[in-house]
């Protein structure tokens, strides 16, 4: 919406302030700027709001608006004076407005940086959070228009409004003047404003996928007059699934006398349903769905479902119809799933919802299934159903134009019936957003990813997402580190989900491995160990082996604490006749079930070869059972119960595992934490399957062990996250936040180049010293005579080497010569460089004091378009240049996060002593890492850093090269007010 010429033309309208959000109801607004072109909006808006609540918002009975009100509300300079509105179906329901003012309270321009705040929403739509969200956006207005405070002046009595400015979680102050409550709200973010806001996000995103999933009414619109077709096809869906809601079909060309189709109410439109419909699917052809979505939004419609195809797919004209859908649905408040979308589905009792085009509605269970891809989901859909698992929900987004993978991992984190989230992504639209909720959601309960497209850059239909220039396999480091399990296929999803879905975590990496053929245990044997894990000697039962041995066997290897989990290989059996027997799986499964039911709560699998029934039988137990139930505490969530163990809970809390040493770090105890916390509002309920018998089977001891693997992997990160990292309090002593910031400005200058600039090496030198990273400085020598120079100023030996970009840190092509003791050697190295390599001009030598010995590593940090900020950390030369041996954290990194960074590379034991050397400092070299991430984290400007070569020594770390790169700060929209994403 652009101003009108009547509007300061030194401030154009600000279109990026305009922004669809999510209220805490589910349903969707709009947030943007107020104009000169809403005066008759705004009237109308008024009218609608009560006397009550008019009075609150203006101290005095104000039955209407005068002319001078309307122009003074639509009449502003986007810079002393905002108004923004929100607004459903393009009409008000909702408005806020600052005016800058000085300290006395009058109107005032910059530098005052106080402006008084009021806000009015309609009587209907109170409740709904539209307040709250009003506050985020007009307070980051504000910010960026250099406004720190604002003041606000409210009725006692006007208790809803004192609560959204008290609940906001800024710094405030407040008294009673004047028979009213003067509130001061410093708009600072902080630490728990920002909680508050991700709080609110996430109710509101879990809340919308809610409603699309469990709705009480859907219509289907498009439905054939004749069987077959899309439309038709989700109708039976719906009707052979059990959908406990009311059902209808919509379809225009319906004849006027037809009033029910398939035994469900046959209408042309939605206006003819005496009731508000939940939920729409549309399956009509593109250049109909505007129509129908009209039709929804002025009839009340909550979500859509489009099924229909020929958007972004289609190229350019696709692109623009499919943001013109979003664009439309979210302006009636709908969300939408789609467009070219398979379907929706819900298992729980209460609904059975089955929207979708799968013919058959999986079997209940404990797995949430997304997926951007329809041949994808029905491939996935037809795996979990052939190996007997059940789903508790089901959404396959196709273009993926609005509801996301990042509102399912809201949706799944809230969802008692969910148990492991399954996700297939081919982006991440707002990585970091993405990695903030998968850590949360880890924390309580799995999250599989498969990443498609990794190699080839490839987006989903009409989305314009940032291009990651990270390799794929940093990609999936930085996922870990979030305790996203990423796989590669689609069957190890299904491979992974089954487990962790239906057995208790491993404690630790010790597996117990049984059966009755030598080699398929030894199969399994060597499996565990190219996976990490730490098996047992395979107990071989023999071939002559009953299902009977099978139980004992398997009952014995649970009760052994020295085990955290087991493998069972199974081939077909020698009877008492001496033929081979196919046996019945039946008995077999029952021997197992019977023993994991009876002993200690560890993870069990199954690999079996040509054991007709067995996978069925073992996936039969317990598929469509339901979740135990719990005592609910006073805040509706239900309690822990002692001594009980939830899928994804460590299934030995208290027996903490055997101490162990990896190849790569020094010996660390590993010791398990408590899995049963008490239920907080951040943190959903886990739950228990009625029954424990059903075990995974798997036809191939390697899928098997890759599946136990990740599980241990995830059980180890879900006990360290129970206790997070912190960041250190003594850097505080020794880091110059404030005049880092004012350095920063003065290089940058007044007006930077958004391409950014690098720091020459004192600039460089400086800026890291203001955070503790000491650079040994260098001295040019431009000839021999200066080197002999710059020698004598740092003290001998000194090192020789050469900044040409083509020659920097590449000793093995003769650019550096260390330890030159004195004068002679120094000229003599001068003269062999120049003679070997080129003129000094050329070559940029400089000199500089040796360091102490030790072992080189690059130390850096950088800003990813996609992933946010990382640190990586390697060892110098071929390690990481060559074989690509580097570790990476996301930015902040705590103290553990930067242990684990040196612990996690190849090459990590030469550090830590590797064949009889001395160990080095590796303390300090977390401390550097800390630093470094500390600086990018606090300066966004900071886009480039890397320390190379950074000498650790068994004392001491000592940086010998550094380049900084700054650039005008990326926009940060995980740190800005909530808003919707626009593809």
């Amino acid at each position: 919406m652009e101003p009108t010429p009547e509007q300061s033309p030194h401030h154009a309208y600000p279109d990026h302030w305009e922004a669809d959000v999510v209220l805490r109801d589910g349903g969707t607004a709009r947030i943007r700027p107020i104009t000169t072109d809403d005066a008759e909006r705004l009237v109308s808006f008024y009218e609608q709001v009560s006397d009550e609540s008019k009075y609150y918002r203006f101290f005095a009975p104000y039955p209407r608006l005068s002319d001078r009100d309307v122009h003074r509300f639509t009449h502003h300079d986007y810079v002393d004076r905002v108004g923004l509105a929100v607004t459903i179906g393009g009409e008000f329901i909702g408005t806020v407005r600052y005016d800058r003012i000085n300290e006395q309270g009058r109107p005032a321009s910059a530098p005052a940086d106080e402006a008084e705040v009021a806000f009015l929403v309609q009587d209907a739509h109170q409740g709904r959070g539209v307040a709250s969200a009003l506050l985020e956006h007009i307070a980051a207005v504000a910010r960026e228009r250099g406004i720190r405070r604002f003041a606000a002046e409210v009725l006692p009595a006007n208790t809803k409004m004192i609560k959204v400015f008290r609940d906001a979680g800024y710094t405030q102050q407040r008294s009673f003047e004047d028979g009213s409550v003067h509130l001061t709200l410093d708009l600072e973010p902080t630490e728990k404003s920002l909680a508050v806001q991700r709080g609110r996000e996430q109710r509101a995103e879990a809340r919308s996928v809610q409603r699309l999933l469990a709705p009480g009414s859907v219509a289907v619109i498009g439905t054939g007059r004749t069987p077959g077709g899309v439309g038709r096809t989700v109708l039976r869906n719906l009707l052979a699934a059990g959908f406990t809601g009311r059902t209808y079909a919509v379809n225009r060309a319906f004849d006027e006398g037809l009033t029910t189709l398939d035994g469900v109410p046959a209408h042309r439109s939605l206006g003819e349903i005496d009731e508000r419909v939940d939920l729409a699917v549309i399956a009509v052809p593109a250049h109909r769905v505007p129509e129908a979505v009209a039709d929804c939004g002025e009839h009340g419609v909550q979500g859509l479902v489009v099924l229909s195809a020929g958007y972004a797919e289609r190229g350019s004209a696709g692109r623009e119809l499919q943001r013109e859908l979003v664009r439309q649905a979210r302006s009636y408040g709908m969300r939408i799933i789609g467009p070219n979308a398979f379907g929706i589905i819900n298992t729980a009792e209460s609904v059975r919802l089955n929207a979708s085009l799968a013919p058959e509605s999986p079997a209940r269970g404990r797995i949430g299934l997304f997926t951007q891809s329809g041949a994808i989901g029905i491939a996935l859909l037809s795996g979990l159903h052939r190996r007997g698992a059940g789903l508790s929900s089901f959404i396959s987004a196709g273009n993926r134009a609005d509801v996301s993978g990042n509102d399912f991992l809201q949706y799944s984190f809230e969802d008692p019936d969910t148990d492991v989230a399954l996700l297939y992504l081919e982006s991440l639209g707002n990585p970091r957003k993405f990695t903030r909720l998968a850590r949360r959601t880890a924390a309580v309960k799995p999250v599989v990813v498969v990443k498609g497209a990794r190699h080839s850059g490839t987006n989903p239909p009409g989305h314009a997402v940032p291009v990651s220039r990270i390799p794929d396999a940093t990609v999936s480091a930085l996922m870990r580190q979030a305790g996203v399990i990423r796989v590669d296929t689609v069957t190890e999803m299904v491979d992974a989900g089954l487990l962790l879905a239906d057995q208790p975590l491993p404690a630790g990496p010790r597996v117990a491995i049984l059966g009755n053929s030598e080699s398929l245990g030894l199969l399994t044997y060597d499996a565990c160990l190219a996976e990490g894990l730490r098996p047992r000697p395979p107990i071989d039962l023999t071939t002559a082996a009953s299902p009977q041995d099978f139980r004992d066997a398997l009952a014995e290897a649970l009760a052994d604490g020295t085990c955290d989990a087991v493998i069972v290989t199974a081939i077909p059996w020698v009877g008492e006749n001496g033929n081979a027997e196919t046996g019945d799986g039946e008995v077999l499964a029952a021997a197992l079930r019977g023993a994991a039911a009876g002993g200690p709560a560890k993870p069990v699998a199954v690999v079996h070869v040509e054991i007709g029934g067995l996978a069925e039988a073992l996936a039969a137990a317990s598929s469509t059972a339901a979740p135990r139930t719990r005592p609910t505490t006073l805040a509706g969530r239900p309690a822990t119960t002692p001594g009980t163990t939830a899928p994804g809970a460590s299934a030995t809390a208290a027996t903490p595992p055997a101490s162990r040493t990896t190849g790569t770090t020094a010996p660390t105890t590993d010791t398990a934490q408590p899995t049963a916390a008490t239920p907080t509002p951040d943190t959903p309920p886990t739950t228990t399957p009625a029954t424990p018998g059903r075990i995974p089977a798997y036809p191939a001891a390697e899928r098997a062990v890759r599946a136990m693997a990740e599980a241990v992997k995830y059980a180890q990160w879900r006990r360290q996250a129970a206790t997070p990292g912190k960041v250190p309090e003594f850097l505080d002593d020794t880091i110059d936040e404030p005049g880092t910031a004012a350095l920063i400005d003065t290089l940058l200058g007044p007006a930077p180049d958004p391409r950014g600039r690098p720091l020459t090496h004192d600039e460089a030198g400086e800026l890291l010293g203001r955070y503790g990273i000491p650079v040994r400085p260098t001295l040019p020598a431009p000839d021999a005579e200066a080197a002999v120079a710059a020698a004598a100023r740092l003290g001998y030996p000194v090192a020789l080497k050469t900044t040409a970009p083509h020659l920097r840190h590449r000793a093995d092509l003769g650019g550096v010569r260390l330890d030159l003791a004195d004068e002679e050697a120094l000229r003599r190295a001068y003269g062999e460089l120049t003679d070997l390599l080129g003129k000094p001009a050329e070559l940029l030598p400089v000199v500089q004091a040796m360091a102490p010995r030790g072992v080189d590593t690059v130390v850096r940090a950088s800003i990813d378009a996609a992933a946010g900020a990382i640190l990586s950390f390697g060892l110098a030369g071929a390690p990481s240049e060559l074989l690509g041996d580097t570790a990476h954290r996301l930015v902040p990194a705590t103290d553990r996060d930067a242990a684990e960074l040196i612990r996690s590379i190849k090459a990590a034991p030469v550090l830590f002593g590797w064949r009889g050397s001395a160990p080095v400092d590796t303390a300090a070299l977390e401390e550097l890492l800390l630093r470094l991430s500390r600086l990018v984290d606090d300066h966004p400007e900071v886009v480039s850093v890397a320390l190379e070569p950074v000498v650790v020594a068994p004392q001491g770390i000592t940086v010998l090269g550094a380049s900084v790169r700054l650039a005008p700060p990326p926009p940060r929209g995980d740190l800005g007010p909530r808003r919707l994403p626009n593809y």
